[in-house]
């Protein structure tokens, strides 16, 4: 009888490894400062694919593909929608995409393997943006920031994505997060240095927050609450910061 060849343990230390690698590569140059996105066949594919509609569709509203762009994403109702910055620099909304899948329930992650997706306050430079990613299309949104990592939070790699399909993550259709991508990319392209993306629960009005204030995550959401308002009430990006382990809407200068 023909002896099975034993499993050579390097072999999959070796294959782990590189795994580990290619998911860490947008990390990696996020941190070595990356100023362009990078691309690969589909990203370009997806970029022509969409600006032409893109283009027309902004100039209808008297905004042009590569102006500064804002996301903003709420769990109920599932939706990201993206605000583009017009001459004057206030943000109009553009368009809104429904979140195909999310994992998790409303509150916030606090664990690596909790299967919940972030809620709070993240950026997205060019080297978060993946144009190679298994889901697609994906950027890294930066979880944890500092408000989590104060708050002794962990976990890796989450990330806006298509293919619909969520482990942790906020999953698009294919389409929706080629359009996202195509407006990221114009705007990095132009100069933006990051693409702020604030995530809430739902929409931070009072009457959300009273419905939900016997919660065990309602005074972390009222933390939130002060940035969502601002925004609302100036049509620009409020500069949240985090000082000694809380957010903090900064004021306008």
């Amino acid at each position: 009888m023909k002896r099975t060849r034993p499993f050579d343990a390097w072999k999959m230390i070796a294959v782990l490894g590189a795994a580990m690698m290619f998911l860490c590569l947008p990390a990696v140059l996020a941190v070595a400062g990356v100023d362009n996105v990078r691309d690969t066949p589909r990203s370009r594919a997806a970029v022509e694919a969409h600006t032409p509609e893109l283009s027309e569709a902004l100039a209808e509203k008297g905004l042009r593909l590569g102006a500064p762009v804002y996301l903003r994403l709420t769990k109920e109702p599932a939706v990201l929608t993206a605000y583009v910055a017009n001459e004057e620099g206030v943000y109009e909304p553009f368009r809104s995409w429904p979140v195909c899948s999310v994992s998790g329930k409303l509150g916030p992650k606090l664990a690596e393997g909790d299967m919940q997706a972030p809620e709070g306050f993240y950026s997205v430079a060019p080297g978060q943006m993946n144009p190679a990613s298994s889901y697609h299309l994906a950027f890294n949104i930066g979880y944890p920031n500092a408000f989590d990592r104060d708050h002794e939070r962990t976990g890796s790699y989450l990330m806006v994505h298509g293919s619909c399909v969520s482990v942790g993550c906020y999953a698009m259709t294919d389409k929706g997060i080629e359009e996202i991508w195509t407006l990221m990319q114009a705007a990095m392209d132009h100069g933006q240095s990051a693409v702020p993306v604030h995530i809430f629960p739902f929409p931070m009005t009072a009457a959300n927050l009273q419905r939900h204030a016997d919660d065990e995550n309602a005074p972390f959401w009222r933390s939130l609450a002060p940035a969502w308002e601002a925004f609302d009430t100036t049509a620009h990006v409020p500069d949240v910061r985090v000082i000694d382990g809380e957010y903090e809407v900064q004021p306008v200068a």
